[in-house]
């Protein structure tokens, strides 16, 4: 079995602070699972006034566990507001025991 752990990380001064309105969880890369390979990956995403995310880049991270991390975040949907603002998540991959 594997687990599966998101975190909204916010660096002081790096990111802004958006409220999420839905999750999409990752799907973990059978090669990952195969390869026993897990670990963190952080993502930076820009999201739009509308609460859409508009881009999305890894900052860290194992570049095999990446790719599912930023396909997951690209089906984030945030809160509304103002303006176009950048969050950092960090997604755990964890196979469990």
């Amino acid at each position: 079995m594997l687990a599966l752990g998101l975190a909204l990380a916010m660096p002081a001064g790096a990111a802004d602070v958006r409220a999420v309105k839905s999750r999409v969880p990752p799907v973990y890369p059978e090669i990952a699972k195969r390869m026993k390979i897990d670990g963190s990956v952080t993502v930076e995403a820009k999201v739009d006034a509308d609460g859409k995310v508009s881009e999305v880049k890894t900052i860290s991270g194992n570049r095999i566990l990446s790719t599912a991390a930023e396909e997951a975040m690209r089906h984030w949907k945030f809160e509304p507001c103002s303006g176009q603002s950048t969050v950092d998540v960090s997604i755990n991959f964890n196979l469990a025991p």
